[in-house]
C-alpha cells in the first residue's frame, strides 16, 4: 500500500466524508469533485491613513517640525539619534499609507511574543512593515492620541550610536505626546497587550 502510514480510522473517516461507499464510486468515476477551500485570513481594519512624503526631507526637518508649538511634540534622547542615522529615509514624494494598529494578542499571540515572530506573524497575515518615516510623521499627525495610548511602530530597526536596534515608539504620556525609541531586536518579547502599527498595503 502507497500510504501505509494512513490507518484504518483515517481510511474510514475519508470514506464517510465522501458519503459512504457510493461516495467513493461516485468520486472515481468523476461525478463528484473535491475542492481545496483557502483559508481565510483575517482581515485587519484601516485604522489612520497618513500622509509621506510632504516635504520634510532630513533629520533637522523633523526635529524642528516636531518642536513647533503647534505640534507640541517632545522627542527622546534615543528617537533623536535614530533620526540622524543614513537608515532614516524619508520618500521624496507625497503619498498616503493606510495604518493598522493591532495587539501582539490580537495577532494571535495572547501570551506574548518576540518582536521577530509578531513581524512575521502579522506579514503572514497580509500585513507590511513601515517605511521608518511613518514614525515622526504619525507622531505629526497623530495629536489626538488618547493619554495612556502606546504604540510600536513595526519598521526595520535602525542601529542608534551604541549599535542598539531601535523602533519609533508613538506615546501620549502624562508628560506629554513623544517620539520615543524602542528596543528592536529580534528576540525582545512583547506581552500580548502591547500595541504595534503595520501597513495595510492597497489591492
Amino acid at each position: 500500500m502507497k500510504y501505509n502510514e494512513m490507518t484504518f480510522g483515517q481510511m474510514e473517516a475519508v470514506i464517510n466524508r465522501l458519503g459512504g461507499m457510493d461516495g467513493v464510486r461516485r468520486f472515481l468515476s468523476g461525478e463528484t469533485v473535491v475542492k481545496v477551500l483557502e483559508q481565510t485570513l483575517p482581515t485587519f481594519p484601516v485604522w489612520r491613513t497618513i500622509k509621506l512624503g510632504t516635504g520634510l526631507k532630513t533629520a533637522d526637518d523633523f526635529r524642528q517640525a516636531l518642536k513647533l508649538k503647534q505640534a507640541g511634540c517632545k522627542i527622546s534622547d534615543w528617537a533623536n539619534n535614530i533620526l540622524g542615522k543614513p537608515a532614516f529615509i524619508a520618500t521624496a514624494t507625497e503619498m498616503e499609507v493606510d495604518l493598522v494598529n493591532v495587539s501582539v494578542a490580537e495577532l494571535g499571540f495572547k501570551e506574548g511574543a518576540t518582536r521577530k515572530d509578531i513581524y512575521d506573524k502579522a506579514i503572514k497575515l497580509g500585513l507590511e512593515l513601515c517605511p521608518n518615516e511613518v514614525g515622526p510623521q504619525l507622531r505629526l499627525q497623530y495629536r489626538d492620541q488618547p493619554e495612556g495610548e502606546r504604540l510600536r511602530i513595526a519598521m526595520k530597526p535602525i542601529a542608534d550610536s551604541d549599535g542598539d536596534l531601535t523602533i519609533f515608539y508613538v506615546v501620549h504620556d502624562d508628560d506629554g505626546v513623544w517620539l520615543h525609541g524602542s528596543n528592536g531586536y529580534p528576540d525582545d518579547f512583547w506581552s500580548g497587550d502591547n500595541r504595534f502599527v503595520f501597513v495595510r498595503p492597497r489591492k
